[in-house]
């Protein structure tokens, strides 16, 4: 049966607020990078985030299989690197490029397993963005390399997340994403706690860092979950492939991050090689949302 056309609306508006929520919180987290750093605000995204999961979910109400724990924790690892690697990067390098090479690591685990010949089009294109956004020369619009290296390795941690992910839903199911949150925020909080210090419970930083925690997590979670129900598999994937965009956007609005047309033109290369896999893919693409 087709969903009505005003069901779909919804979902797609509610899925791009989604995606601006996202980027407008690590907008914010790059903002207190001078007082706590990198390290401090994963914590403040991950322990304020877990929280307020855990006080919506309750995931201790329900009984699970105690043998996938291991699992479990897996993907919780997963989510407290990858965020950490991530804003690690966004030290070094614009908000919009650093999300579009960790977007790399989801469009090769799509193309790993895939043995089309339209699939050269997609590598093509992510190689060509790749190499106008890697760092040469001296040119004022050369990156630093460690924040790319930052980036790349979020990629790899978000291909990570998206396999143990999988693995951890389909025995916790929604609470996966409550308990996986609390894992990330104990390896998160000691390394914040150690880079920071006492500047981590500064009073007048609790409300930018449930900005971070809301915006970054809870909003665009219970946001991407009404979509996920009302959308195809496809057209969510192909959507969440604006990603990138909307980071290159926050950066150049909150951050005024001005990118050269060089490197508007990688993004746009990534976005649509990741667009395109997922409309040309024969079966639905495995999509999964920034934890």
């Amino acid at each position: 049966m087709p969903r009505p056309h005003s069901s779909t609306l919804l979902a797609i508006g509610v899925l791009l607020i989604a995606m601006a929520s996202y980027q407008c919180g690590a907008a914010i987290a790059k903002m207190l990078f001078p007082v706590v750093g990198a390290q401090g605000a994963t914590a403040y995204r991950l322990v304020l985030g877990a929280l307020i999961l855990l006080v919506l979910r309750r995931p201790w109400r329900s009984q699970h299989a105690q043998s996938n724990r291991r699992v479990l924790w897996g993907y919780g690892l997963s989510i407290g690197l990858m965020n950490l690697v991530f804003y690690m990067a966004l030290q070094r390098i614009p908000l919009g490029i650093a999300v579009a090479v960790e977007f790399t690591g989801p469009l090769a685990l799509a193309l790993f397993h895939s043995r089309r010949w339209l699939d050269v089009v997609w590598i093509g294109l992510v190689v060509a963005g790749l190499v106008l956004l890697l760092p040469s020369g001296n040119t004022p619009t050369r990156l630093d390399p460690i924040g790319v290296g930052y980036a790349l390795a979020a990629g790899v941690g978000w291909a990570c997340y998206i396999v143990l992910g999988q693995k951890a839903g389909a025995v916790y199911g929604t609470d996966a994403v409550a308990w996986g949150t609390s894992i990330a925020a104990l390896v998160a909080f000691p390394i914040g706690l150690a880079h920071a210090g006492h500047a981590l419970f500064s009073p007048g930083l609790l409300l930018p860092a449930l900005g971070i925690a809301i915006l970054s997590s809870a909003l665009p979670y219970t946001l991407e979950m009404i979509a996920m129900t009302r959308l195809s598999t496809r057209t969510f994937g192909t959507l969440l492939s604006l990603e990138p965009a909307f980071a290159a956007m926050a950066g150049m609005i909150f951050l005024s991050e001005h990118l050269s047309w060089l490197q508007w033109f990688a993004i746009v290369a990534i976005i649509v090689a990741s667009a395109g896999t997922v409309l040309s893919a024969r079966q639905p693409v495995s999509e999964a949302v920034m934890p």
